[in-house]
């Protein structure tokens, strides 16, 4: 049985919407639909068979009327073996070069991709990870950023550090708000998550430009933006300051300071939650320490002698 991918309103002899009333994502869904479908060579019919969905719903669906749920189509971009990604307009599929770029990719180990990503940084002058292709000798930046969650001793540990070096110490979260000129809870209240995003990048672009050497400690979410983060992995030398759960949670409490679980009753699992979900990020740094391991003092030893022995800097 053929599933429906549309609601057409009133009857079948209702006038279709005029091209100025209709919805632009779903005009450029029909648009690479049919362009798929001629690229593969085959007819609206054997898309209907083959993807199960009655031509006139395809049809419609072409012609930037069907308002198709997620499950119809999958179905259709099996049947036009492609990814949903291609069908719904990734960036990754507008153009033969970027479908190429993916196939080749696609199935490589994580090591791989990772020689990949720094090769192409390097190739487009974006400073790669400052030697991490194979078989290129380590050179470390002097300005060392600390990432990590919130609670995992960044500030802390990053302002002990910057005297013990005699570097500028920078709170990232401190030249966002300088840059908006209101506190980061105002701005994502006021503008929204991609504007905090944004005066994120400027601030570290600028941090980057200013000083040649520094301890920067960044906001915890900054990993989520991937042009921030390569800009990051790019210039600094990185160090992920992890914790486990219970303590972030406990740090971030004495600090009278629960976002972004606050509204949440089951808060450690949030907490736990977000720590998986960055964690793949976090662990592209070029150090990491683990700072529930021992005290406040004995870790900041083992911080100093990890960074000085990466920036070959006498202990």
């Amino acid at each position: 049985m053929s599933s429906t991918i549309v609601h057409v309103p009133g009857n079948s002899l209702e006038a279709e919407p005029a091209e100025s009333e209709k919805n632009p994502f779903l005009v450029a869904l029909g648009e690479r639909v049919r362009a798929l479908r001629s690229r593969r060579g085959i007819t609206r019919k054997a898309l209907s068979l083959a993807a199960d969905v009655s031509e006139r719903h395809l049809a419609n669906l072409e012609y930037g009327i069907g308002n198709a749920s997620i499950l119809v189509l999958l179905q259709v971009a099996q049947g036009l073996q492609c990814s949903l990604a291609e069908l719904l307009g990734d960036v990754t599929t507008s153009s033969p070069e970027w479908l190429l770029i993916r196939e080749l990719l696609e199935h490589r180990d994580e090591s791989t991709l990772r020689r990949v990503r720094v090769t192409i940084g390097e190739m487009l002058g974006t400073g790669g990870e400052r030697g991490a292709a194979a078989g290129q000798a380590r050179s470390r930046s002097s300005q060392i950023a600390l990432i990590g969650l919130r609670g995992a001793g960044k500030s802390t540990l990053g302002a002990m550090l910057a005297e013990d070096l005699g570097f500028p110490f920078v709170e990232l979260s401190c030249e966002i708000e300088k840059f908006a000129g209101c506190s980061i809870s105002e701005i994502q209240a006021l503008y929204g998550q991609n504007a905090y995003r944004r005066y994120e990048r400027r601030a570290l672009e600028e941090a980057i430009q200013i000083y040649p050497e520094a301890v920067i400690a960044t906001p915890g979410g900054l990993v989520s933006d991937a042009a921030t983060f390569n800009l990051l992995l790019a210039h600094c030398t990185t160090v992920w300051l992890k914790a486990d759960a219970e303590d972030h949670m406990q740090r971030v409490v004495a600090q009278g300071d629960t976002r972004p679980m606050a509204a949440s009753r089951e808060a450690m699992d949030d907490l736990k939650s977000i720590l998986a979900g960055r964690a793949a990020f976090y662990s592209k740094a070029d150090l990491q320490l683990d700072t529930s391991a021992q005290p406040l003092q004995a870790t900041f030893q083992a911080l100093r002698k990890l960074v000085r022995e990466a920036l070959r800097l006498p202990a």
